[in-house]
């Protein structure tokens, strides 16, 4: 399978990006209709700003600065071509117990249950590396066999020897992970480091021709 090329990559990022929907339980979600990139993270790792920076505008995905607003799940039709499903935080400790777990339901009833969904990205904030929310979260995909990306996120806020060993390190954890795709992406919404690779890995999944 051929990869897309780079200018088609850059149109489709640079093109149309529109809210489809917002689901705060399953029977709310979208039938499939395109391919589907999912982004998932402990809350206030920099979902809603990596979406933003990805696409190219400053208010697609909604930011907050409180962590553990985002309740539903946020697709974006990304030029009729892939979609972008912007998924609940997890792991913040200011929600009740029963609005946490009725989160996580949510979350992974869509991952276990969505048969257009080619890989999820998995954002870590470089500040904090792996947590115990981000292990168990990496175990549940591993036994629902939904295949995910570990993207570093907030890399700007470290120096650049310091993000390279975060990523190392998260990158050798991974690899006791059967579901884990074999690499870590390191990214800055603020700074657009490593957004081009993160935009080829998205196309690359849903633009590419099949085989012939």
């Amino acid at each position: 399978m051929s990869a897309p090329d780079s200018e088609a990559v850059r149109k489709l990022f640079a093109g149309a990006c529109e809210f489809v929907a917002g689901a705060a339980d399953i029977d709310a979600i979208p039938p499939a209709s395109l391919p589907e990139v999912a982004f998932v993270g402990r809350s206030n790792a920099g979902k809603s700003s990596l979406i933003n920076a990805l696409t190219g505008r400053n208010a697609l995905a909604r930011v907050s600065q409180n962590p553990g607003r985002t309740r539903q799940i946020n697709f974006f039709d990304l030029g009729g071509v892939v979609m972008l499903a912007d998924l609940p935080g997890y792991g913040f400790a200011r929600v009740s117990k029963a609005e946490g777990e009725r989160w996580r339901e949510l979350i992974f009833s869509y991952l276990r249950g969505r048969a257009s969904l080619k890989r999820v990205a998995l954002l870590i904030d470089a500040r904090r590396g792996l947590m115990e929310s981000d292990r168990e979260v990496m175990t549940l995909m591993d036994r629902a066999a939904v295949s995910y990306l570990l993207v570093l996120t907030k890399a700007d806020t470290l120096k650049a020897q310091e993000a390279e060993h975060v990523a190392a390190g998260v990158l050798a954890e991974s690899r006791a992970h059967p579901a884990a795709y074999p690499d870590v992406i390191v990214t800055s919404a603020e700074k657009g480091l490593g957004l081009d690779l993160l935009r080829m890995h998205i196309a690359d999944l849903s633009m590419a021709p099949p085989p012939s």
